[in-house]
């Protein structure tokens, strides 16, 4: 019987100090400052995937840049 006690001492004690390491807010995530994801676009021209905010738009399609634009569209 003074073993089980002593066990139960050293389990709680374990315990007790096991819980006063936690910290108390979780780690920050390492996805600060992302946003929402952007929609892609492929370039007609070259084929590269990029951000449709940053694609140069023609009659044709999507570029990735005015020279593509300008060689695929001919303008």
């Amino acid at each position: 019987m003074k073993l089980l006690i002593v066990l139960l001492a050293v389990l709680a004690a374990v315990w007790l100090w096991r819980r006063g390491r936690r910290p108390s807010a979780p780690p920050p995530s390492d996805r600060r400052g992302r946003g929402q994801a952007l929609p892609m676009v492929r370039c007609d021209r070259c084929g590269v995937h990029l951000p449709g905010a940053d694609a140069v738009r023609g009659h044709r399609g999507s570029y990735c840049c005015v020279a593509h634009r300008r060689d695929a569209e001919g303008a």
